[in-house]
């Protein structure tokens, strides 16, 4: 089995970045579940929720836009390292402030994540690090496990966190914000982790762009007829001086849909899904820690069959036919209003939710030049993030006039129609990646 062979092949630095996303995602899973209601605890109206979120989008992507386009300048295991300490910061930060701009900056800083997913640097220079370590033969397999391991440990934050709230509060007799407050102790915590991890990376994870004619000689493979047509020399003077014809040409296009589909999600992100449940439905922390913790649990395990689809269907056709139903079931949570039609429908929804992330990172990193990768990653992320700032406003004043199920209905429509858009445009890719795909390497 090709998984089994990619993860006895993995190296010592795809495992420390597995285990980097799984804390990292884990500390994220921790303060979904409390932010908005922490907010709400220390009398932050729902507006001004609203507002928060969508300022600390956009302080994450004008610090993820410096750190991405400097990545590989800088080095990506510093800047790795540089976010992680920057994470500690805003985790001490809100457990002993209730100052709205105060938490505002420490928000933007230390990437605390409105979504419940991936924000900041992270994620880009990840990316990079692991296609730069994986031969494009091993790249589902090796993204899969990335997403497995990412969304394991959001599962496991949704889970301790429900379960240590409600015990502080019932058996010890906290007050539910200061309950808060020590969940981000907590998150703090787990940064530290993520920092001892990070120190181990090696040289490997590295590129250097004055190396690229040797680079491009060892690996003949990544020339493709995808390629815009460009001799050598304008390829290394545009990767030098900016971005080639290639990612000009590609980037535009695919960054549009991703954007669509992230203002989508920005209406509906999963700090206001939890906030929806608990007015809604009237859940406990513990009950909907465990709900979270079941929908990652099965968002972690369908990471590994995204790996198939993408090398059974080519990468666009894997995220047209998960996005389309993906979309569908979170549009008719608001339908529902008992628990388990809702938590039916959201099981389903993220069962499917996240098999578009490995076919998406393998499109990527297939048809870019890998010397761009990592700003690649950063600008697909950095314009995803900048896109979700606009739903969080719009989301707030929903809230604030009980019309908070409005915001699942504009998340599903734009991801239908971004998926519209793709499946006229970009289907014609998936046959070369195949191929590419097709090639045998080892993982070095």
């Amino acid at each position: 089995m090709h998984l089994l062979k990619s993860l006895r092949q993995s190296n010592s630095d795809i495992r420390l970045l597995w285990s980097s996303v799984f804390f990292r995602m884990a500390s994220y899973g921790l303060t979904n579940q409390v932010l908005t209601l922490y907010l709400k605890a220390i009398d932050i109206s729902e507006e001004r929720i609203g507002i928060f979120m969508t300022l600390t989008l956009i302080g994450d992507t004008l610090i993820s836009y410096y750190l991405t386009w400097n990545a590989d300048k800088i080095g990506r295991r510093v800047v790795m390292i540089i976010g992680t300490v920057m994470m500690f910061g805003s985790g001490i930060t809100f457990a002993i402030s209730s100052d709205f701009y105060v938490l505002l900056a420490a928000a933007i800083v230390g990437v605390i994540s409105p979504s419940g997913d991936e924000t900041g640097p992270f994620k880009s220079v990840e990316e990079a690090s692991i296609a730069h370590l994986t031969p494009h033969n091993h790249r589902p397999e090796i993204f899969a496990f990335h997403g497995l391991f990412a969304t394991a440990g959001a599962a496991l934050g949704s889970l301790v966190c429900g379960v240590l709230v409600d015990y502080m509060n019932q058996a010890w007799g906290y007050e539910m914000e200061q309950c808060y407050r020590y969940i981000f102790v907590l998150y703090a915590g787990f940064s530290l982790i993520k920092l001892t991890l990070m120190l181990f990376l090696s040289n490997k994870c590295e590129v250097y762009v004055d190396n690229f004619i040797e680079e491009q000689d060892k690996d003949s493979d990544e020339e493709s007829p995808l390629l815009v047509d460009a001799t050598p020399d304008e390829e290394i003077s545009s990767i030098k001086s900016g971005l080639s014809n290639t990612t000009r040409y590609y980037l535009p296009r695919l960054l549009a849909i991703f954007m669509l589909d992230s203002l989508g999600y920005g209406f509906m992100p999963s700090a206001w899904v939890v906030y929806y449940l608990k007015i809604t439905l009237l859940l406990s922390a513990s009950a909907l820690g465990t709900l979270f913790f079941f929908t990652n649990s099965i968002n972690a395990i369908s990471s590994l069959p995204s790996a198939y689809l993408a090398k059974l269907l080519g990468p666009v056709k894997a995220i047209l036919f998960t996005q389309v139903p993906s979309a569908i079931f979170f549009g008719m949570v608001p339908i529902f209003n008992t628990y388990l039609p809702v938590a039916g429908l959201l099981m389903l929804y993220y069962t499917t939710t996240t098999m578009d992330v490995v076919p998406r990172q393998v499109l990527l990193t297939s048809i870019m030049p890998k010397e761009e990768i990592t700003k690649v990653m950063g600008i697909v992320n950095i314009g995803k993030t900048f896109a979700r700032c606009i739903g969080p406003i719009f989301t707030g004043k929903l809230a604030a006039h009980n019309k908070l199920y409005i915001g699942f209905f504009i998340n599903s429509i734009c991801v239908l129609l971004a998926d519209l858009i793709m499946a006229t445009n970009f289907l014609h890719l998936d046959s070369e990646i195949l191929q590419k795909q097709s090639i045998e390497h080892r993982i070095d």
